[in-house]
C-alpha cells in the first residue's frame, strides 16, 4: 500500500471508531496491524493494535483481548519486536482491562522509564494516563491526582486532544470521589465543549454518565437521572456493551427501570406508545386515541366515567345518545392498537360505569 492509502484507511478506521462502528473499525485497523506487522513498523502496528483492544474491552470479548496478548508475546519472542515504551504500555492496558492492576502498574511504569530516557512526550503521556487509572482503580486518589497534574504540563506543548479529554475525564472522576464535585463538574463541562469539535460518540456517552454520577455524588438526584438518561440515549448498545451496562444499572439503582421492562411506555415529545411485545405502535396522527390512553396511563386502576371522558378528551358535555357509541367505538380502536390479543383485553378494561387501566400495567410516561 502507498502511504496515501494507508492515511486513507487511517481516517477511515478512525472515523467508524468515532462513531461507535466497531465492526467495520475492528476490519479497518486489522488491516492496518497487518500492513504494518510485514513492514515491521511496530509503532504504527501497536497504535492500530491499541484502537482494537479498546473496542474489544468495550465489548467485553476477554478471549479476543487474551488472544491479543498472546500474538504480542509471540512478536516480542520471534519477530524481534522491540520492548519499546509503546509495547509495554500495550501489555498493561491487556492486564488492565482484566482488572490485573499490580502488573498493569509495572507494565505502566516500565514504559514510562524507556519513553523518559528517549524523551519520547507522546509515549510518556500515555503511560502516565496508564498509572493514573490504575490508581484510580485502586483507590489512590491523591497519588492518581499527582499523575495528573503532571500530565497536563505536557498538554501545553503537545497537541493530543482525545488524550487530553481523557485526562480530564479520569480527573473529574477522580475529584468526584474526593467529593470535590464542583470542581469535577467543571472539568466535564470543560470536556463537553471541547467533544463538540472532535464528535466521538463513545466519549460522549462517557462524559454524560460521569455527569449523571457527579450529580447523584451531590444528591440531585433528578439531574443525575437526566444525564444519564441523556447517556443511555446515544450509547450504542451493540458496541458499548459495558458502558451500556454500567449506564443500565446506575439507573436501575436510581429507581429507573429498563425499558423492556414496562409494558406501555408514552413519549410525549415524540408522541409515540411503545407497547411491551408489539414495539412501537404507530397511530397515525390519531390524536383522540392518543390523548385517552395517556388519560389512562396517568391514572392506572382510576375508573374514568363516560361523562368524564366526554369532558376531558372530547370537551363536550356528555349527551348517551351521541357519546356512548362514541366511546365504545373509540375504546375498541384503542384496543386494536394496543392489545395483542383485542379480543382478550390486558390493559382497558371496563366498569361498571366507566373504564379503566389495569393497574397491574407496568407504564413510564417520558417527557
Amino acid at each position: 500500500m502507498t502511504a496515501e492509502q494507508i492515511a486513507d484507511l487511517q481516517k477511515l478506521a478512525k472515523l467508524y471508531f468515532d462513531r461507535c462502528d466497531f465492526e467495520t473499525a475492528t476490519q479497518y485497523y486489522s488491516n492496518l496491524s497487518e500492513h504494518f506487522k510485514k513492514e515491521k513498523n511496530w509503532d504504527e502496528f501497536l497504535k492500530a493494535q491499541n484502537f482494537i483492544l479498546r473496542m474489544y474491552a468495550e465489548l467485553e470479548e476477554f478471549d479476543k483481548i487474551n488472544a491479543m496478548k498472546e500474538h504480542l508475546q509471540d512478536l516480542v519472542l520471534n519477530e524481534g519486536f522491540e520492548l519499546s515504551s509503546r509495547t509495554y504500555y500495550t501489555l498493561g492496558l491487556f492486564t488492565f482491562y482484566k482488572e490485573q492492576y499490580a502488573v498493569a502498574l509495572d507494565y505502566f511504569q516500565k514504559g514510562l522509564q524507556i519513553a523518559l530516557t528517549k524523551n519520547n512526550k507522546e509515549d510518556i503521556c500515555h503511560s502516565i494516563l496508564g498509572v493514573s487509572n490504575v490508581y484510580y482503580m485502586t483507590d489512590r486518589l491523591s497519588d492518581a491526582l499527582k499523575e495528573i497534574y503532571n500530565l497536563k504540563v505536557f498538554f501545553e506543548v503537545l497537541d493530543l486532544p482525545l488524550l487530553k479529554i481523557s485526562t480530564n475525564m479520569i480527573n473529574a472522576h477522580i475529584l468526584r470521589k474526593l467529593n470535590r464535585h464542583n470542581e469535577a463538574m467543571e472539568i466535564l463541562w470543560e470536556c463537553y465543549e471541547t467533544l463538540k469539535e472532535e464528535k466521538n460518540i463513545h466519549m460522549l456517552a462517557s462524559l454524560l454518565y460521569g455527569m449523571g454520577l457527579t450529580y447523584e455524588d451531590m444528591g440531585d438526584v433528578d439531574m443525575a437521572k437526566t444525564y444519564l438518561k441523556l447517556a443511555k440515549g446515544i450509547v450504542d448498545t451493540k458496541s458499548l456493551k459495558w458502558l451500556t451496562r454500567n449506564i443500565n444499572n446506575k439507573l436501575e439503582s436510581l429507581g429507573v427501570r429498563p425499558h423492556n421492562d414496562y409494558d406501555l411506555i408514552f413519549n410525549a415529545k415524540g408522541n409515540t406508545i411503545t407497547e411491551r411485545r408489539q414495539g412501537v405502535v404507530d397511530f397515525k396522527n390519531q390524536f383522540i386515541l392518543l390523548d385517552l390512553l395517556h388519560l389512562f396511563m396517568q391514572s392506572p386502576g382510576e375508573t374514568f366515567s363516560k361523562e368524564l371522558l366526554v369532558k376531558r378528551i372530547w370537551k363536550q358535555d356528555y349527551n348517551p345518545s351521541v357519546h356512548d357509541n362514541k366511546i365504545y367505538v373509540t375504546i375498541k380502536r384503542l384496543r386494536q392498537m394496543i392489545e395483542p390479543d383485542a379480543e382478550k383485553p390486558k390493559y382497558i378494561f371496563r366498569a361498571k360505569n366507566g373504564y379503566y387501566l389495569n393497574k397491574n400495567t407496568r407504564i413510564l410516561l417520558e417527557h
